[in-house]
């Protein structure tokens, strides 16, 4: 049977979903508001791990992005698993595992120790995320009322990420930083006690042999090129990012080429034929990078420049996440109606709107300027990815939702490195290049001041007044030029997201029509 032949079996086949559905999809959106919340809380919480470990730059970003690094390189390991083993098994695992990870991540001493702890957050999180919207493909064979439910789902990493500053402000405000991953035990022992009652078991009736090389190729295809990616944000292109860059192609290379010639894949790489699904993954991925993106100064200046606390600086986000979550369910009924190729475009068109209007601004402490911006970054992500996640779920057969799972959560987790390393390297790089330390810093305070925002304000609250303001202002004279050029470069990368959904998203209510 064809690719085409099953999804139109399995389009026939629809049964509307009941009370148990729903109830079902309330448990399964438990890990996914998680995630999200860690994401955010997370952003905020920097500045005061920076404060207490002292981390350098280059592990600043690692204590970002140790976790959806392994996340990413597991995804497609996982998600195929769940399709054998079963995708609520998976579930189960993943979360017990990360729970207990996220409470040791939570009294980490050091560092390094934090860093290692958010891999092992990412072991587990493999596990959760690609069961999660694999499980919605197999509850709701129903395409509108699986429309809803990914737009739920969807929504939910934007609820998270409403409710993620305000818990975490509150936490930040009265406990330590650590509290901020401890969130983790009770939001999954709810999970842990209902889903076995309501969620229901489903895996790919006829799944293929386990292929250890095959596991082993896709983690040597991405951990090298994210590795890559994140050392030339960090310290420019050389030979060490060129060497992992290069080293990931060819395993990429091999693993692809091992997919195609495998009777029983563990990626069904005909699903990159289809222009719908590759298009659609593209628009994740360019989208999730200009969401993080934005997070990591905007989170940074509000607290860092501004002055605002954690708290303060979360309900100053709260108007753009909201209508980001809005954004993402009003969308579901005029995607019924008009082309994808129409919808995403516009939606995007609003995003980049937001990050121009950044670039723009003359008052670079204009807290309203950010709230608007942020505001129509977040309706046009909130849209997009409603539209874009759903079309990869319908482009694939319930059999193997699992593993297409786990191909739109890479690319969303990619996007989550991408936005950090790439956009946040690059202000990271202009903020260096920048910053004028005023005479009488001492060397060891500029040392501080050049590496991050953090030491410089660190260092400036340690030094006299006068000299102390005058680092302060100079950090953060440097810091939003940076957030100028790179709000630019993030424009652009929305706008290079609406012309691949303009010309590859041939519509919306049959992706069986496009070949």
């Amino acid at each position: 049977m064809t690719l085409t032949e099953e999804l139109r079996v399995a389009d026939a086949a629809g049964k509307k979903q009941g009370w148990r559905g729903w109830a079902a999809l309330v448990v399964l959106m438990l890990p996914v508001l998680l995630v999200s919340v860690d994401n955010t809380v997370l952003s905020f919480a920097l500045p005061a791990i920076a404060r207490d470990l002292a981390p350098s730059s280059a592990e600043q970003l690692w204590i970002i992005d140790a976790y959806p690094l392994v996340l990413a390189g597991l995804l497609v390991t996982m998600g195929s698993l769940g399709d054998r083993f079963g995708r609520r098994r998976m579930l189960l695992i993943g979360a017990t595992g990360f729970a207990a990870v996220s409470a040791l991540a939570a009294f980490a001493p050091t560092a390094g120790l934090l860093i290692a702890a958010r891999a092992a957050m990412g072991v587990f999180g493999a596990m959760l995320m690609p069961s999660t919207l694999s499980l919605l493909r197999s509850i709701f064979t129903d395409r509108d009322q699986r429309r809803l439910a990914i737009a739920v789902w969807a929504s939910m990493f934007s609820a998270g990420a409403a409710l993620g500053p305000i818990v975490g402000g509150i936490l930040l405000e009265h406990f330590t930083w650590g509290s901020v991953f401890l969130m983790a035990v009770p939001v999954l022992v709810p999970l842990l006690v209902l889903a076995p009652f309501l969620v229901p078991e489903s895996r790919d009736p006829r799944p293929g042999a386990i292929d250890p090389v095959s596991i082993v190729l896709s983690m040597a295809a991405m951990v090298p090129v994210v590795y890559a990616i994140k050392e030339a944000a960090v310290h420019g292109f050389g030979p060490v990012p060129i060497v992992f860059a290069l080293v990931g192609i060819a395993f990429g290379w091999v693993f692809v080429r091992r997919q195609l010639r495998a009777r029983t894949p563990m990626l069904d790489m005909r699903l990159f034929r289809r222009g719908t699904f590759s298009g659609a993954l593209l628009v994740n991925l360019l989208s999730v990078v200009s969401l993080v993106g934005f997070l990591y100064f905007v989170t940074q200046h509000l607290q860092l420049i501004i002055g605002m606390s954690p708290l303060e600086a979360g309900l100053a986000l709260v108007p753009g996440l909201a209508l980001m979550i809005v954004a993402g369910l009003c969308v579901v009924p005029i995607s019924r109606r008009v082309s994808a190729r129409i919808v995403v475009p516009a939606a995007l068109s609003l995003s980049a709107t937001g990050y121009v209007l950044i670039a723009l601004s003359k008052d670079a402490n204009s807290v309203g300027t950010l709230i608007a911006a942020f505001a129509l970054l977040g309706v046009g992500i909130g849209a997009a990815e409603t539209v874009s996640n759903e079309l990869v779920l319908a482009s694939a057969p319930p059999a193997k939702a699992g593993a297409a799972s786990a191909v739109s959560e890479t690319a969303y987790e990619l996007g989550a490195v991408l936005g950090t390393a790439v956009l946040g390297g690059i202000l990271t790089a202009l903020y260096r290049g920048g910053i004028q330390i005023p005479s009488g810093v001492p060397n060891g305070a500029a040392d501080a001041a050049r590496e991050t925002l953090a030491g410089a304000v660190t260092a400036a609250e340690q030094l006299p007044a006068e000299i102390g303001a005058a680092l302060a202002d100079a950090a953060a004279h440097a810091f939003d030029a940076g957030v100028g050029v790179t709000s630019l470069i993030g424009a652009g990368l929305v706008v290079c997201a609406g012309v691949i959904a303009a010309t590859t998203l041939k519509g919306s209510r049959s992706p069986q029509a496009d070949h």
